[in-house]
């Protein structure tokens, strides 16, 4: 017997997860249209390593959907599609110095690290915006993304959600942190 390495998936992880995967596809083909739920199994079984950052998103909350595909890569790209921020990626800082720049209540992490170690990326603003497109996210809560260094530099952070049927984009510390925050991801394959 092999020893699971510590990015791997185990068969029966793989193949829940695929079953998972393949129900959120087609049940959302809007997401995705004219994409064929086979060719993306494909590429995934694949990429190994890849399906065990869709499964850390999976188990943290974030719902992952192929939402497009690069036409020079030919990567399928998946987002975070919970309908609120992921349950499991909640009440942490934008990165490590704001988060060890807090004096008390330290959160046990922050959304720059816990998205590296899942081996994914902070949606952009603009992705947060595509996202927006495929349906309505983050009406009650709200989704860190990806900071310009600039600003980031000055002690500054940016999320965003959508309230009043628009998509607003904030800032805040980046120390600061709430119940009702996370971040999403996105993954190429």
């Amino acid at each position: 017997m092999t020893k699971q390495s510590h990015k791997d998936t185990s068969p029966a992880q793989r193949e829940k997860l695929f079953s998972i995967l393949k129900a959120r596809f087609e049940k959302n083909m809007s997401r995705h249209e004219g994409l064929v739920w086979t060719n993306v199994q494909a590429k995934l079984e694949a990429n190994p390593e890849k399906l065990w950052s869709l499964h850390e998103m999976e188990n943290t909350g974030g719902e992952p959907d192929v939402v497009g595909q690069d036409n020079k890569s030919g990567e399928y790209i998946f987002y975070d599609c919970s309908a609120e921020s992921p349950k499991g990626r909640r009440s942490v800082c934008y990165d490590r110095e704001g988060m060890e720049s807090r004096k008390e209540h330290r959160p046990e992490n922050n959304a720059v690290d816990m998205a590296a170690a899942m081996g994914i990326e902070l949606l952009t603003e603009e992705q947060y915006r595509e996202l927006q497109k495929l349906g309505n996210f983050d009406l009650k809560t709200s989704s860190w993304v990806k900071t310009p260094a600039a600003i980031r530099k000055l002690g500054g952070a940016l999320f965003c959600d959508r309230r009043y049927d628009t998509v607003f984009l904030y800032h805040n510390g980046a120390q600061s942190y709430y119940s009702a925050r996370a971040f999403r991801g996105a993954l190429r394959i």
